[in-house]
């Protein structure tokens, strides 16, 4: 308790970086402003105790910038890792490094406003939340196509993989640190994160936001990787994915057998043969394409599975590179001048 009988709450906020060259900087000066103890509306006290800046081995000078800013302000901690590994590896990363009651996780492109954590830990102590998810108030940031693909997306996640349509995936989100932190200890290779957090905490919660522009920032998704990114959606959403192959291959046995009986019925009641190549053709195409999907499918099943058990790491954090022997500095050898 502090001096006037109220929890001082933690937080700690993970960063991944990829491109924050130009935006980390302002981004943590927002969030200077937090470093000190801070009331919410609803009267609780929070502080962010440290900011974990997870270096994704990006294209840019954000390595340089992380550093500038660890040496400008003592609540920033450097995480880094061995190579690029993506968004959620390096989340998960920056949540196995923290320490905070609380783990707030946001992008480096400043389009979430870190005055809205307040809100966040007010929905969570209110109702009771492991878990609370932003819920924009206004159009993503993004052109049209990305906005409406990543809908499409999460409806497809919602409405077939886990039958749960109450879910909001956002990468600003606030989480139980001991939760965050058993996730990061326990997720496998290939695993998208929000599907991991699902398995463990209890129901998610929401709080409105208004998302930022991100400015002359250009995304740093191309298109080959927001599908790869929904293809570990998929993936790691557990077996439903199999059964709904499994009801596709039942379907089309279904189709098959009902067009044989077709061509009997044909066959008896005219006493002529139906030429149908052009259907038959077509009917082997689209069994033959179902097939391979399937396959496709377990194939990518059992590859998650292999890498698992050849204990490939999700990530691997290691020291500054600048320090180490690859950070052509020079160090004399003892006894020389």
């Amino acid at each position: 308790m502090n001096s006037v009988g109220r929890t001082l709450h933690r937080v700690s906020i993970v960063i991944p970086v990829y491109q924050g060259e130009h935006t980390l900087g302002p981004l943590v000066e927002e969030i200077a402003l937090l470093a000190v103890p801070t009331l919410t509306k609803d009267g609780h006290e929070f502080q962010v105790t440290e900011v974990l800046l997870v270096h994704d081995k990006g294209p840019d000078r954000s390595d340089e910038v992380i550093r500038q800013l660890a040496a400008t302000h003592d609540f920033i901690r450097p995480v880094w890792l061995s190579r690029n590994f993506g968004q959620h590896p390096a989340t998960l990363a920056g949540m196995a490094s923290s320490s905070g009651d609380w783990i707030v996780t946001m992008d480096e492109d400043g389009q979430h406003d870190p005055s809205d954590i307040g809100g966040f830990l007010d929905v969570a102590l209110s109702q009771g939340s492991q878990l609370v998810y932003a819920d924009p108030v206004n159009t993503p940031p993004h052109n049209m196509l990305r906005n409406g693909t990543s809908r499409l997306a999460k409806w497809v996640f919602s409405t077939f993989l886990t039958g749960n349509s109450d879910g909001v995936f956002q990468s600003y989100r606030l989480v139980l640190g001991e939760i965050g932190r058993s996730v990061a200890a326990y997720a496998g290779s290939g695993v998208y994160l929000d599907v991991a957090m699902g398995w463990v905490a209890g129901p998610t919660a929401s709080c409105p936001v208004r998302l930022r522009d991100e400015g002359a920032r250009r995304s740093g998704y191309s298109t080959r990787a927001l599908l790869s990114h929904f293809w570990h959606l998929v993936l790691s959403s557990g077996t439903r994915a199999l059964r709904m192959v499994s009801a596709l291959g039942a379907l089309f046995a279904l189709g098959g057998i009902s067009y044989a009986i077709y061509l009997l019925v044909v066959r008896f009641t005219t006493d002529a043969v139906p030429q149908g190549w052009t259907s038959t053709m077509v009917l082997v195409l689209v069994s033959t394409g179902a097939i391979l999907f399937s396959l496709g499918v377990i194939a990518e099943y059992v590859g998650v599975a292999v890498s698992m058990a050849m204990g490939k790491p999700l990530y691997l954090i290691v020291g500054d590179p600048k320090d180490g022997p690859l950070g052509r500095r020079e160090h004399k050898m003892p006894g020389t001048s």
